[in-house]
């Protein structure tokens, strides 16, 4: 076995939307690993798999890589099909097929190692675990962040963790985010955790502090569709989509407390987009302090987005109870509210 390759889980790849940089290219930048080594991985075709797609069948049969790098292994002819190379990914196979497809080594698949570390679990049970996100934690390895994640740290601290897609990881915070998550400890509770977030049963809510005197109403509900800007590629915006690519997005907003400076709210996702409470707090002329990707600006040792993941509500997707989770906010963004004069409350 080539150390680096995570093993092959029990199921098919996870409903789980890809972050920037999952899909790896085999491209100059891991051409060394791909000299270094190789594994050959013998699959059959089984019942669930007849009449799929060739990509798709790969996908259920090998959940650790994505599609869209299968995909790229199927075009470089390193898959064979009953002892025959096949290149088209839309290739139909039948139940009882012989797979052997050769595992490339790529920066991507080296970075699921274990790797121990401090988790703040403030849940768990023999389905899922709540955990409590540091900010300057990264979730899931990518460019630029190879390893340090809470991926590689879900993987220390269960052997299990390795069998589930992405260690169980069924949505995400931005580096600089803190506060709650909760991650699945098997597929099938993995499942039906991305289907209640699909079904918007999963309730998150967030505290922020935001720059600029709060107005009018008290609360007020952001549906604003967001995508990339079309003038920063590195950033999302509120889109027209009559003129650009994006997806609809809505975001309840509440206003606790508030001074001349700022104010200090919270947040209620209704959908899930990147970056979703940064792009409409500032579409209402409320960047979060210390965002300065979206016109914040630091205050004090609020040097990151003041924005955290207080409470997460759902229903247990095996017991069927109903669970909530509360995590006060970090002590950074208590001393950015008590340096604008405002106490710390939560609903």
């Amino acid at each position: 076995m080539v150390a680096g390759l995570p093993q092959s889980g029990d199921g098919s790849a996870a409903g789980v939307p890809a972050e920037a940089g999952d899909d790896l290219l085999l491209s100059e930048e891991s051409e060394a690993l791909v000299e270094a080594s190789s594994e050959m991985r013998h699959m059959l075709v089984a019942a669930p798999q007849h009449a799929a797609r060739l990509d798709k069948a790969l996908a259920d049969l090998v959940p650790e890589f994505s599609r869209s790098y299968l995909q790229q292994l199927l075009g470089q002819g390193l898959v064979s099909l009953n002892g025959k190379p096949v290149l088209k990914a839309s290739t139909r196979v039948k139940a009882g097929d012989q797979l052997a497809l050769e595992m490339r080594p790529t920066l991507q698949s080296q970075a699921f190692r274990p790797e121990p570390m401090a988790i703040d679990v403030v849940y768990e049970d023999e389905h899922l675990l709540v955990v409590n996100k540091p900010a300057g934690l990264v979730v899931h390895p990518a460019p630029g962040n190879w390893s340090g994640t809470l991926l590689n740290g879900l993987l220390a601290r269960d052997e299990k963790a390795l069998l589930v897609p992405r260690a169980g990881i069924v949505h995400r915070l931005d580096k600089d985010t803190s506060g709650l998550m909760v991650v699945a400890r098997n597929r099938a509770t993995m499942d039906a955790l991305v289907a209640l977030i699909a079904e918007r049963k999963v309730k998150r809510q967030y505290l922020a502090l935001a720059q600029g005197a709060w107005t009018g109403p008290k609360s007020r509900s952001v549906d604003a569709p967001i995508g990339r800007d079309p003038r920063n590629r590195l950033r999302m915006a509120v889109v027209d989509l009559a003129l650009h690519a994006g997806k609809s997005a809505r975001t309840d907003v509440l206003c606790l407390d508030g001074a001349d400076q700022g104010c200090w709210v919270q947040c209620t996702l209704h959908t899930g987009r990147t970056h979703q409470i940064r792009v409409h707090m500032a579409s209402l002329k409320h960047p979060l302090v210390g965002d300065t990707l979206y016109g914040g600006a630091p205050l004090g040792a609020m040097q990151r987005q003041a924005l955290h993941a207080y409470r997460l509500a759902f229903v247990h997707p095996v017991t069927g109870k109903a669970l909530e989770f509360q995590a006060q906010a970090p002590e950074d963004m208590q001393q950015a509210l008590s340096s604008w004069g405002l106490g710390y409350n939560a609903p």
